[in-house]
């Protein structure tokens, strides 16, 4: 063999020995096989976001799931988990407010998925203890929101409206939109509900301490959890005391929505005052037509907000109040345009 014939055989073997075989693109990620998109970036080289496993993940169980109070908490739940960004929400509640072994059950359930921590709007301040017990056996701490758990010794927190104050602000303005006289009806809402109870009893305080000249007709019938059941309830109220109603109050969203439709069949709306707890959107419009005389107002978003930042300093090992409020309101004819009363109107939703 010649010099020159083991040059040539040399060179031929140069591209094999420095590169080898060329890479192929992988699959999906270059149309041209002569492309080579790097891994780790996708078309246009935009980097792949990492999937990074939440550092904590937290149950948030409502009283309900339908009503938009619990759509706003869910949303605000959801912001801080985002701001934190390795919290991670899983939201679950029963689907009516009346169903306690419901809720038992969906704590229950988390308690046996072992998450980090239960974030609860007890349906029944008694009912759900040993649900709350049993997570505490299993080293899960509970923060309560909305409404409170009787023994409080078994929670980190709790995260709510000062209700008492905001069945007072509702009296005395229902009281003032019936110039200090005449007949009122409160509706309760359902038994063991802490939160509404504390509304009711504000209500009743403020009318006996600041409109002496109002009477009370009836303050113990339940309207239950939903407008249909509200609807029928107040019907029944405005037929027996037929004429004598001058005021009404509904001290939570769905008892307010059978209130104003009630008031409309009866051809009532406008004529007897009617003050509401919690906003939706018939009731915002039924207040511009001047068939609601006020609004008390709580702020959901951030009362989902606080309850997963408070939850999550509490598992940090930083201390954390026992109580935190989220601010009371009263939206009114006068005010309800101004830019802080529509926020609190038409809260942020979770979709």
């Amino acid at each position: 063999m010649t010099a020159q014939f083991w040059t040539a055989c040399l060179l031929l073997l140069v591209p094999l020995g420095c590169g080898g075989a060329q890479p192929q693109p992988p699959p999906g990620r270059a149309e041209r096989p002569d492309v080579i998109i790097p891994m780790g970036l996708l078309p246009g080289g935009q980097a792949e976001t990492p999937v990074v496993p939440p550092k904590y993940t937290f149950a948030v169980i409502p009283k309900g799931t339908t009503h938009e109070f619990w759509k706003s908490v869910h949303a605000g739940a959801e912001n801080a988990a985002k701001e934190f960004g390795d919290v991670k929400i899983l939201w679950k509640g029963p689907l009516l407010e009346n169903d306690r072994d419901g809720q038992i059950s969906v704590v229950q359930d988390f308690v046996t998925k072992k998450v980090d921590g239960i974030i609860l709007a007890p349906l029944d301040k008694q009912a759900l203890v040993d649900a709350v017990k049993d997570a505490q056996a299993a080293n899960i701490p509970v923060l309560i929101f909305d409404s409170a758990l009787q023994d409080e010794s078994l929670i980190v927190s709790y995260v709510a409206t000062d209700n008492l104050k905001g069945g007072q602000l509702a009296g005395r303005q229902l009281g003032e939109s019936m110039g200090g006289q005449g007949n009122v009806v409160m509706l309760r809402y359902n038994t063991g509900s802490e939160s509404t109870e504390q509304r009711e009893d504000g209500f009743l305080e403020a009318i006996k301490s600041g409109f002496p000249n109002i009477k009370v007709l009836s303050s113990n019938e339940y309207a239950g959890t939903t407008p249909e059941s509200s609807l029928d309830k107040v019907t029944q109220i405005l037929t027996k005391h037929k004429g004598e109603v001058n005021g009404i109050f509904a001290v939570c969203e769905p008892n307010a929505a059978g209130v104003l439709k009630a008031l409309e069949e009866s051809g009532l709306a406008g004529k007897v005052k009617f003050v509401a707890f919690d906003p939706n959107k018939e009731l915002i419009q039924g207040m511009a037509d001047g068939k609601v005389h006020g609004i008390v107002l709580q702020d959901p978003v951030t009362m989902g907000y606080e309850s997963v930042k408070r939850l999550v300093a509490h598992l940090n090992g930083e201390k954390v109040e026992k109580r935190i409020g989220t601010g009371e309101y009263v939206a009114t004819p006068e005010n309800m345009a101004t830019s802080e009363m529509d926020k609190l109107l038409k809260p942020q939703q979770f979709e």
